[in-house]
């Protein structure tokens, strides 16, 4: 993608779609950014389902660079919630990549994130963010009731076309304990 392409040509560039669990350690991100590092610790590594499709393969779903299809979160099997990724989506995933590439070339491979996935009616539909979860209890109820994730928590993330079908694969990831070995490096 060429560093200054429009919002309409940067719709050309996209050539695969796929979901991403971006996890956040609430714990370490204020000391981070206190200390102006950005996220550093605070973001670790990203997990990513295990099939990528291109935008024609998503039929009708793909409209203006968005796709209006439910992302469903579970924990531990229950449900999170199931939001349309596209219904509230404020920018395109066109306008994404157009900003990204404002300063820079965006090279292929390059993987541009839309955020959090939730809708105003969160009610019917839920999150897909256990922090939103969370500030939604705290502003209504007073206090945040929903715990954060613990060790042996289970959190899947998939999607599905109109026949039930899995299009992306199953995010599958499993809360553990940080290992010995893993804290000395």
């Amino acid at each position: 993608v060429p560093m200054g392409v429009s919002e309409q040509d940067a719709a050309k560039h996209i050539k695969l779609v796929m979901l991403v669990n971006d996890v956040s350690l609430r714990g370490l991100i204020p000391s981070e950014l206190g200390k102006n590092f950005g996220f550093i610790h605070g973001k670790p590594a990203s997990a990513f389902s295990p099939v990528a499709v291109t935008p024609d393969e998503l039929g009708t779903a793909w409209e203006d660079a968005k796709l209006h299809l439910p992302l469903i979160s579970r924990i531990n099997g229950e449900e999170l919630g199931h939001p349309d990724a596209g219904k509230d989506m404020q920018f395109s995933m066109a306008r994404l990549v157009a900003h990204a590439a404002k300063t820079r070339d965006l090279t292929a491979g390059t993987i541009v994130g839309s955020g959090t996935v939730s809708n105003i009616n969160y009610k019917e539909v839920g999150s897909s963010c256990l922090a939103e979860v969370r500030m939604i209890e705290k502003i209504e109820t007073g206090d945040a009731t929903t715990p954060f994730l613990k060790e042996g928590d289970h959190v899947e993330i998939e999607m599905l076309d109109a026949a039930g079908h899995s299009i992306f694969g199953l995010i599958s990831q499993k809360v553990v304990k940080k290992s010995a070995a893993t804290k000395a490096a």
